[in-house]
């Protein structure tokens, strides 16, 4: 069975031959091709607000008892335990270097780049 038979222009497009037989323009970078020195600082994400149910109902015991911190202790200990509960959370979340969605934080990327500068010379 005989090789199908390709049209010329089929042919020069899948060698990479263009019109006329030229080649595509070269890209010249404006820039030279290396990273920058550091990054822009960025929160990866807003944080939610945490422990709002808490304090909404330690401060509804402070109005019923008239700002009395005796009667709203239990209230006032929950809201603390959640406060420590959030804290050590958030503190357990910045060490990890990476974050949800796989990146580096800004931090980090700026505290590589002073470790490893860029070459701008050669040697």
């Amino acid at each position: 069975m005989a090789a199908p038979g390709y049209p010329a222009w089929v042919t020069r497009w899948v060698s990479g031959q263009w019109r006329n037989k030229k080649r595509p323009p070269t890209l010249r970078p404006s820039r030279p091709l290396a990273l920058a020195d550091k990054v822009a600082n960025r929160r990866e994400r807003l944080t939610e607000a945490t422990c709002i149910t808490e304090m909404s109902v330690m401060m509804a015991c402070w109005k019923q008892n008239d700002f009395n911190d005796a009667p709203c202790a239990q209230e006032i200990r929950m809201f603390y335990d959640c406060v420590a509960k959030a804290e050590k959370e958030w503190k357990n979340q910045n060490e990890d270097t990476l974050s949800s969605r796989g990146n580096l934080p800004s931090s980090k990327v700026n505290k590589l780049l002073k470790r490893f500068p860029q070459m701008t010379r050669y040697v």
